[in-house]
């Protein structure tokens, strides 16, 4: 009992901390979430931030008396169910102090950053009368769902893994919603939220692409997968600035070559393939179309050998031609981290299941609590792992490194100029030696420890 006790105590300590030092308050403030009546949002949020490390649902806390609880059931609600609050561009600021602050100091500026797109159900399957509910069809099982399209853009330096955005889509045929919007102003964000649900999940993608940029947050690759690999968006990316690798699939999609409009499987019949066992097939150079300028733009198809599936190959496009076919399959590895981040979401940390709610506003402000759970936990992780976040301890030990390496330098130096000194006679070696050990005498005591220096020296 003494050790649940400590843990709890712990883990809201750990929460306590996030808060202060990622100042949610003033996040909160700025991100248009303000007191409506006594009790602070942050308050608010830090409790239902806190449910799922409790062991607790935001029911079980409600129905609780009004003793063993400090937050009423109405003020909660107007926290989730406010149609003002920019729940967005909460979910930037806080990934982009963290970003800077926390997890860039421990990157090296020479390793690439990439975005990562990708959707996931989010299940309302048992929902009836959700605004917006749709039947979403599941790529994983064939079949359709009532719920939600989770779209979300993510962050990754190889080492960690932050949720920038992400957009619960509903669908754009009328015929496939179950419930309609409610009525509410239009000059709001809860309506803004509502008109992006409709819209179609490419269009979507650039738009969190480029507000996650003007929020200050920036990679060098966006990375996902073939469900997103149309010539048009990767052309409208491009005119973003922003560089594309992803996966092909074999479908209509036709690219330029030698003069040809190819399918990828008819690209990947008339290039030269490597022989043997080789992980990389071939690569090719193709034409995607033409920019808003009539510019042809070009682009880089890597095949790659499938394993464990019927088919042979797989290919990768990316629209960095300088990258090598090598650095392109490594960076699209990346794009599993997002995969990681929908399992622990789901399963740990209560997406879509901590409480069923009818209003839209609510869904969202959940999603951004339990994508900001993530944040927290992934900060703690790279934290605890991550050598440099010992500050000047680390620092201190790489000077120690450095100087190791040049003492044993130097006793390698010495050590052969004493086998040389052994072939003259001893008149002549005689007074080198005690040179030698004059000079010596003369370093740095770090560099005379006996553990660096061979037995023949002394």
């Amino acid at each position: 009992m003494d050790q649940i006790v400590a843990e709890t105590v712990s883990c809201q300590n750990q929460i306590n901390s996030f808060f202060d030092n990622q100042r949610i308050a003033l996040l909160l403030k700025q991100s248009n979430v303000a007191k409506q009546y006594g009790i602070a949002p942050v308050v608010v949020m830090r409790m239902i931030f806190s449910l799922v490390f409790t062991g607790k649902n935001l029911f079980r806390y409600l129905q609780a008396d009004d003793s063993g609880r400090e937050i009423g059931k109405d003020t909660v609600y107007r926290f989730l169910n406010s149609v003002n609050a920019n729940w967005r561009k909460f979910l930037h600021l806080l990934c982009a102090i963290v970003l800077n602050k926390k997890i860039l100091p421990l990157t090296s500026t020479d390793t690439p950053k990439v975005f990562i797109v990708d959707d996931s159900l989010y299940n309302r399957n048992r929902s009836k009368n959700v605004e917006l509910l749709a039947r979403v069809h599941d790529h994983n099982d064939h079949r359709y769902y009532r719920g939600f399209r989770l779209l979300t853009l993510g962050w990754s330096d190889g080492s960690s893994f932050l949720p920038v955005s992400f957009s619960l889509l509903s669908s754009a045929q009328k015929k496939n919603r179950l419930a309609e919007a409610a009525e509410i102003d239009k000059r709001t964000n809860g309506f803004k939220r509502r008109a992006e649900s409709l819209r179609k999940a490419p269009d979507v993608l650039m738009d969190l692409v480029k507000q996650a940029r003007d929020s200050g947050i920036s990679a060098d690759y966006l990375l996902f997968d073939s469900w997103f690999a149309f010539p048009s968006t990767i052309i409208g990316l491009l005119e973003l600035k922003q560089q594309v690798i992803c996966m092909l699939k074999s479908a209509k999609t036709k690219y330029g070559y030698n003069g040809f409009d190819l399918t990828l499987d008819e690209l990947y019949k008339s290039v030269f393939k490597r022989r043997g066992r080789a992980k990389i097939l071939a690569s090719v150079e193709v034409e995607l179309g033409t920019n808003s300028n009539n510019e042809t733009v070009m682009a880089k198809i890597v095949f790659v050998r499938a394993r464990g599936a019927k088919k042979k190959w797989l290919a990768l496009l990316s629209t960095d031609l300088e990258l090598t076919d090598e650095e392109i399959v490594k960076l699209y590895k990346r794009r599993w981290d997002i995969e990681v981040f929908f399992k622990i979401s789901k399963s740990y940390l209560r997406l879509a299941k901590e409480f069923q709610s009818r209003s839209y506003d609510a869904l969202v402000a959940h999603t951004t609590i339990v994508f900001a759970r993530y944040i927290m936990l992934e900060l703690a992780r790279r934290s605890a792992k991550d050598p440099r976040t010992l500050g000047s301890l680390f620092h201190a030990g790489c000077d120690e490194l450095r100087q190791t390496s040049f003492a044993e330098a130097v006793t390698l130096l010495l050590t052969s100029l004493r086998q040389l000194i052994k072939g003259f006679g001893d008149k002549i070696a005689a007074p080198i030696a005690q040179a030698l050990d004059a000079f010596w005498a003369q370093m740095p005591s770090l560099l005379r420890r006996p553990m660096l220096l061979p037995a023949c020296i002394f």
